[in-house]
């Protein structure tokens, strides 16, 4: 008998719904499959075969028995494929390979010292083939790489801007795939580390939060109920650009007093560079952390400011949207001691109070990357939609 479209359809979807089940509860029975995700016991066996010869999930020894014989437990095999991050930062590349649960199996990095497009590209190219090369044998192998980048991204995986990085209109998604040959995910880098803090960081427990990703740039990664919203051309979070002083300078995207200007990494460095701080030429941000910690005063002060126009531009993010928690993340979050206090004030004092109800500020863990966790877990889930199809 042929199997109508309706049915193939219904197939499918059913199927997503006993692997994240499994996935989410492992280990788990068949029998608890069934009565958890509302279908019939024969349904959920046949699925959970097709599964199993897909070596997505596999069989453990049979757990305790509620009378009767003892059940078989299924477990969803993370091992059976990898994935890859990048997060291409303006002076760094970062990469993980990930097993199908998002756990980080090796990290690697290398620092830009040429920002042109021809040469960072080698560079990830080179990140992405010595990952490939020490993932562990798996069924399915590297099923994928995603790339996290600090600009403008269209939904063909196309940069049309990158200001930070002087790059317009370059195809990377298809230049990658042409010499990796693997599909790629291109992704803006914020949308990324937003995704990427709702699956593994500090906004597990919210569904409406915002990300800030604070570096040599700012973006805004947004997560409304529970979806990343990325607006329909895909452009959304470009928050960095917007003007909180019309008569300030212009910026590098070639409007005035943007955001970023005043909060961002890159805005911290280049005030601190106009101070008589007894810096080396090319100092760092850890050099002005140290200088904090040991009360220079300059140094504090300048921070101070920091965190204040950050605050500023988070009241109209807060206005805006109404979010349940805003993540500040990136560089800028290693100088949460000193900058904390100071965006709370100024959310106080000039956010409405309707507004101030039921929001909760947090700094993402420096030590979870979670750009190059967010565009790797897109590549698993898009991995295994493709694996979800009738047989």
């Amino acid at each position: 008998m042929q199997i109508t479209w309706n049915q193939q359809l219904v197939k499918k979807e059913n199927k997503a719904i006993v692997l994240n089940l499994i996935m989410e509860n492992s280990p788990i029975s068949r029998a608890d499959a069934a009565q958890m995700s509302g279908l019939n016991k024969g349904t959920v066996s046949s699925l959970v075969s097709e599964l199993l010869d897909e070596q997505l999930i596999y069989e453990s020894g049979p757990g305790e028995s509620s009378g009767g014989r003892r059940p078989v437990l299924l477990l969803f095999n993370q091992k059976a494929g990898y994935s890859i991050g990048i997060d291409l930062g303006v002076n760094y590349i970062f990469g993980v390979l990930t097993d199908f649960q998002g756990n980080i199996v090796v990290e690697k990095s290398t620092a830009i010292t040429d920002p042109s497009y021809t040469t960072t590209l080698e560079q990830v190219n080179e990140i992405v083939k010595s990952l490939i090369q020490a993932a562990p044998p798996s069924p399915y192998g590297v099923v994928g790489i995603g790339v996290g980048a600090p600009g403008v991204v269209n939904r063909e995986g196309d940069i049309l801007l990158a200001p930070n990085l002087g790059w317009k209109n370059v195809p990377l998604k298809k230049d990658l795939e042409s010499m990796l040959n693997l599909p790629v995910i291109v992704e803006n880098e914020a949308n990324a580390g937003a995704y990427g803090e709702k699956r593994f960081g500090v906004g597990k427990d919210f569904d409406n939060l915002i990300y800030i990703s604070a570096g040599i740039g700012i973006g805004a990664g947004i997560i409304l109920n529970g979806e990343l919203f990325k607006g329909i051309n895909g452009y959304s979070g470009e928050v960095g650009h917007m003007s909180i002083d019309v008569n300030g300078p212009r910026c590098s995207c070639g409007n005035y007093g943007c955001w970023e200007l005043y909060a961002s990494e890159k805005a911290l460095l280049t005030k601190a560079a106009e101070l008589e701080l007894g810096l080396k030429p090319d100092f760092t941000l850890t050099d002005i952390i140290n200088l904090a910690k040991n009360d220079n005063q300059q140094a504090l002060e300048l921070l101070k400011e920091i965190g204040k126009k950050l605050g500023q531009g988070m009241i109209n993010i807060i206005h805006t949207f109404n979010p349940q928690q805003i993540i500040i993340g990136n560089k800028i979050a290693a100088v949460q001691e000193w900058i904390a206090p100071y965006i709370q004030e100024i959310i106080d004092e000039y956010t409405l109070p309707f507004h101030q109800m039921d929001i909760q500020v947090n700094f993402s863990d420096l030590s979870l990357p979670s750009t190059a966790l967010g565009v790797s877990a897109f590549t698993t889930e898009n991995f295994l939609k493709s694996k979800l199809q009738v047989q």
